[in-house]
C-alpha cells in the first residue's frame, strides 16, 4: 500500500458563508480522508492526510464541483514533509488573529432556496411559514455582516440565541443549515411586527387582532401603502392594479413619472404582465432575482395602473427573494408595487426610525421585523440585451462584485487602492492581494444624507477587511464630492501627492469593461453618457477614443453646444434644444416654431436665453450625446422638463421601437454630417445641425402618421451608423460601448449587431454597470497598473 500523504490546501475566493466547509467536510469523509478544514483571512484552509490518489480525487472534485453558492478563485497546494496526526477529519473554529488581512471575498445576499421554500410550505415542518428561514445554500450574507470571518457573533444574528433544534442543525456537519449563520426557526429567531402610522379618516382599518403579515395584507388590498423591511432595506408597496393607490404613491413621495417596479408571485404571474425572451426569463429567475427590465405586454388578465411606467414600453418586475415575500405574495396573489423606500436621489432606507421620520407621510403602514440591517443594500436593476445581462444598479445578489486578478498586481501587502467613483450613481471599488472589489450601488452623492451613506460604506469595507489604502483614485471633477474626500484623505494621512490619481470620467467608462475582461492592451471606446468633466473643460459626454490602460487618443466626438444657465439647462431642457437652434436659426424663426416647451416658456424668456447664448453668459460648453436626447425628446413633446434622470432617452427608445415594429418604414432625409477637419484632429459630428435637421422634419411631416416615431428611429440609426463606419476603420481592435446612454438598448442592439456584421470583437460589460456604477472599477483598473 502507497504510504500517506499530506498536503495543506488553500482555497480562495467566495468560500465563506456558503456551505464551503460542510461540503469539504462530507467529501473528506466519503473519501476516507482525515485532517481538517477552517476559515480564516485567507479563505478556507483544509489539511489532508491520505493517498496521494485519494487527495488528488478530491482536489478534482472541490475544483469542477463546488458548492452552489461558491467561487473559487485560486487553489494553493502545498506537500508537508511530515505527518500530523489526525484520527478523524474535524471542522475546526474560523479564526482571523491580530495583524491578518482578510483576503475572503464576501458573499452577496442570495435569494431563498427551493428547499427551503418547500420546508415554509410544509405544514410538518418547524419553519412552516416563517419568514426568516434560510441555510447554507440561501439567504443573507452582506446585509447582516459586521466583521471577517464570517461567523454567527460577526453578524445581525449574534443575539439571537438558537434553541436546541436550530443549535443541533447548526452544529451537524451532515445537515443543510450548519454553519447557516442566520439559521432560526419561529422560537428563536427574528420576529415580525406591524404598526399602523397614517390611518385617514378615508381609510378605515381595523385589523388589531390580526398576525403583522395579515395586517399588511389586509392594508394592501385596502389602498393602501405599506413599508416592508427586506433583506437590505425597506420597500414601499402597494396594489399594482389599483390606480389610486399608486397615483397616491406618485403623489405622497412627489415622483410623478419615474418608473415604479413591480415584484410577482412567480414567473406564470410575470408571463401576463411583461413578454421575454428565454434569456431574459432565465435572468428573472436567476438566484439573484434582479429587477428586470422587459417589454410590457398589452393585452393581459391582470390590469395593472397605466401610472407604473408612463410614456415608456418597458417595466420593472422581479420575483419574490425572501420567505417573508413569498408568503406576502401567496396572500395577495397580485403584482404589487415594490419600491425602494427612500427620499429622491438618496439611499435606501433599512430602520424604522428613518422610515417614520422621512417617509411617515406616504405610508399608512409599517411591517418590520427585529433582525438588523448592517449594511443596506438595494435591488440590483438589470436588462437583457444580445442574450447577455447588463446591470444598471449593481446591488442586492451581485455585490459585492469580487473580481480575482489572474496575476496578481497587488502582492505586496503594504500596496492597496481605493477608488471612490462618480458623483452619481456612486459605487466605491478596492484593490488588494489578488483581488478587486466593487461595492454594491450607493447612490447620486447630492445631499449630506447621501454623503454619509457614502462614508458608511467606506467604513464598512475598511472594517471588514482592516483596509488602509496607499492609493487613492478619483474623478477629475474638482467639485464632486468622491473627489473632495479624497484630496482630504490624502491630506489628513499624509499621503505622498503622487498616491492621489485623478482620472477622465469618460476613459475611466472604458477602463471599467477593459477590468472586466482583465484588459491592457489597446480598444476602440465609445464612452457616451449625460456629461462628465473633460481635460479641456468641456463637459464631454460623446467621446470615442483608442484607449489601453496607459491613456487615451480621442478620435471622435459631437461638436460642442452651450448649456444655457449650467445644470439649469439639464432640469429644464428646453434651455439645451434653444442653444442648439440658435445655432442655425435666427430668434425669430425659433419663436415661431411650433413646440410646446418653447411656447410655453414665452417669448421674454426665450429672448432672454438668446442674449445669455448670444453673450455667451452663465453658459457651459457641453458635447454630451444624453443632452442631444433630451433637446430631441423636447422637440417632439415628450417632456417639457426632465422629470427623473434617463427620461428622455426611454421615451424617444419606446417611440423608436414603435417605429421598428412597423409594417412601412419610409427614410427620411437625415444626415448626421461632419465639421471640416484635418488629421490627426478628431472627427466631429455637427451637434446643431443634426437636431435641427430632426425638428425641421418632425415640424414639416407633423401631419404624417408616426412621424415622431420615425425620427426618434432614425435619431438613434443615424448615430449607430457613424459608430458602425468608425468601427470599419480599426476592425483589429476590440469595441467597447459604454455610458449611460447605453442603456439604450436599440441603440447598443443595433451596434452590436454592426461589430457582428463587421466579425469586429465586442467586450460586453459584463456585471459591472454601464453606467457611472462601473466608473470606481475603471479607476481602480487604471491606478493598479500606474502605482508611484
Amino acid at each position: 500500500m502507497k504510504p500517506a500523504q499530506q498536503v495543506t490546501i488553500i482555497v480562495k475566493g467566495i468560500v465563506q458563508g456558503v456551505g464551503f466547509r460542510p461540503f469539504v467536510f462530507r467529501l473528506a469523509h466519503q473519501l476516507n480522508l482525515v485532517g481538517s478544514v477552517l476559515n480564516n483571512h485567507l479563505g478556507v484552509t483544509i489539511v489532508l492526510q491520505g493517498r496521494s490518489e485519494i487527495i488528488e480525487q478530491f482536489i478534482e472534485t472541490l475544483t469542477h464541483s463546488p458548492p452552489p453558492l461558491a467561487r473559487i478563485d485560486a487553489i494553493e497546494l502545498t506537500h508537508q514533509p511530515q505527518l500530523s496526526i489526525f484520527h478523524r477529519f474535524s471542522i475546526i473554529d474560523s479564526h482571523i488573529s491580530a495583524g491578518e488581512h482578510a483576503k475572503v471575498a464576501i458573499s452577496a445576499d442570495k435569494s431563498i432556496c427551493q428547499d427551503c421554500l418547500d420546508d415554509i410550505n410544509d405544514p410538518h415542518n418547524r419553519h412552516y411559514q416563517y419568514p426568516f428561514t434560510n441555510c447554507t445554500n440561501c439567504g443573507p450574507r452582506y446585509t447582516i455582516i459586521n466583521a471577517l470571518p464570517y461567523d454567527r457573533c460577526n453578524t445581525a444574528m449574534a443575539d439571537f440565541v438558537m434553541c436546541d433544534n436550530c443549535r443541533d442543525a447548526y452544529t451537524d456537519p451532515l445537515n443543510r443549515r450548519y454553519h447557516a449563520q442566520p439559521v432560526s426557526c419561529p422560537h428563536c429567531g427574528p420576529q415580525l411586527s406591524f404598526s399602523v402610522i397614517n390611518a385617514s379618516a378615508e381609510f378605515l382599518y381595523d385589523s388589531s387582532m390580526l398576525m403583522p403579515l395579515e395586517q399588511a395584507v389586509e392594508m394592501i388590498n385596502r389602498g393602501g401603502i405599506v413599508a416592508i423591511k427586506g433583506l437590505g432595506g425597506f420597500h414601499l408597496v402597494c396594489d399594482s392594479t389599483n390606480n389610486d393607490a399608486v397615483m397616491a404613491l406618485r403623489q405622497r413621495k412627489q415622483r410623478p413619472a419615474k418608473p415604479l417596479a413591480i415584484m410577482v408571485r412567480n414567473l406564470a404571474q410575470a408571463q401576463l404582465c411583461v413578454s421575454g425572451t428565454e434569456a431574459e426569463w432565465l435572468v428573472l429567475t436567476s438566484p439573484e432575482k434582479p429587477i428586470t427590465l422587459m417589454q410590457k405586454r398589452q393585452h393581459s388578465d391582470i390590469e395593472l395602473s397605466p401610472l407604473l411606467a408612463p410614456g415608456i414600453d418597458r417595466l420593472g418586475v422581479f420575483l419574490p427573494y425572501t420567505p417573508l415575500h413569498h408568503l406576502l405574495m401567496q396572500r395577495l396573489n397580485k403584482p404589487i408595487v415594490a419600491t425602494s423606500a427612500n427620499r429622491s436621489g438618496e439611499p435606501i432606507i433599512g430602520n424604522i426610525a428613518e422610515i417614520e421620520q422621512h417617509l411617515g407621510h406616504v405610508i399608512n403602514g409599517i411591517l418590520d421585523h427585529n433582525r438588523p440591517i448592517i449594511n443596506a443594500c438595494d435591488d440590483s436593476v438589470v436588462q437583457v440585451i444580445d442574450e447577455q445581462v447588463q446591470v444598471i444598479r449593481l446591488a442586492r445578489g451581485y455585490a459585492p462584485l469580487t473580481i480575482n486578478l489572474h496575476s496578481p498586481m497587488l502582492s505586496d501587502s503594504q500596496n492597496s487602492v481605493l477608488a471612490v467613483g462618480a458623483q452619481q450613481k456612486n459605487t466605491v471599488a478596492f484593490g488588494f492581494a489578488d483581488n478587486l472589489i466593487v461595492s454594491p450601488h450607493i447612490g447620486d452623492l447630492f445631499s449630506l444624507e447621501a454623503q454619509h451613506y457614502f462614508t458608511q460604506s467606506l467604513a464598512t469595507f475598511k472594517r471588514l477587511y482592516d483596509f488602509n489604502p496607499s492609493h487613492i483614485v478619483h474623478d477629475n471633477h474638482p467639485l464632486y464630492a468622491p473627489t473632495q474626500w479624497a484630496v482630504n484623505y490624502q491630506s489628513e494621512h499624509n499621503l505622498p501627492q503622487s498616491h492621489c490619481i485623478g482620472i477622465q470620467h469618460h476613459f475611466a467608462h472604458v477602463l471599467s469593461v477593459m477590468a472586466m475582461h482583465q484588459r491592457t492592451d489597446q480598444v476602440l471606446g465609445f464612452s457616451f453618457d449625460g456629461t462628465g468633466l473633460g481635460d479641456d473643460g468641456v463637459l464631454w459626454g460623446s467621446e470615442v477614443m483608442l484607449a489601453d490602460v496607459n491613456g487615451f487618443t480621442t478620435v471622435a466626438h459631437f461638436s460642442s453646444f452651450k448649456l444655457i444657465g449650467g445644470e439649469q439647462a439639464i432640469k429644464h431642457p428646453v434651455r439645451i434644444l434653444l442653444a442648439l437652434l440658435f445655432e442655425q436659426m435666427t430668434l425669430q424663426q425659433v419663436l415661431a416654431l411650433p413646440i410646446a416647451a418653447i411656447q410655453n416658456v414665452g417669448k421674454k424668456t426665450v429672448t432672454n436665453l438668446y442674449q445669455l447664448w448670444h453673450n455667451n453668459s452663465h453658459c457651459i460648453e457641453c458635447r454630451s450625446v444624453g443632452r442631444l436626447f433630451d433637446a430631441l425628446a423636447v422637440a417632439l413633446d415628450f417632456i417639457g422638463s426632465s422629470q427623473y434622470e434617463g427620461q428622455a432617452g426611454m421615451m424617444i427608445e419606446t417611440a423608436a421601437n414603435d417605429y421598428s415594429n412597423h409594417p412601412k418604414r419610409q427614410p427620411l432625409s437625415i444626415r448626421l454630417n461632419t465639421v471640416s477637419h484635418n488629421d490627426p484632429e478628431p472627427i466631429l459630428w455637427h451637434s446643431s445641425d443634426f437636431i435641427t435637421q430632426l425638428v425641421n422634419l418632425a415640424i414639416n411631416h407633423s401631419q404624417t402618421p408616426y412621424i415622431k416615431q420615425q425620427v426618434c428611429w432614425h435619431f438613434i440609426d443615424a448615430i449607430s451608423q457613424q459608430l458602425d463606419h468608425i468601427g470599419q476603420q480599426y476592425p483589429q481592435l476590440p469595441q467597447v460601448f459604454c455610458g449611460g446612454v447605453f442603456q439604450n438598448k436599440t441603440l447598443l442592439s443595433q451596434c452590436i449587431d454592426d461589430c457582428r456584421r463587421g466579425e469586429r470583437q465586442f467586450l460586453p460589460s459584463g456585471h459591472i454597470p454601464i453606467n457611472d456604477g462601473g466608473i470606481a472599477l475603471g479607476q481602480l483598473w487604471y491606478a493598479i497598473h500606474h502605482m508611484a
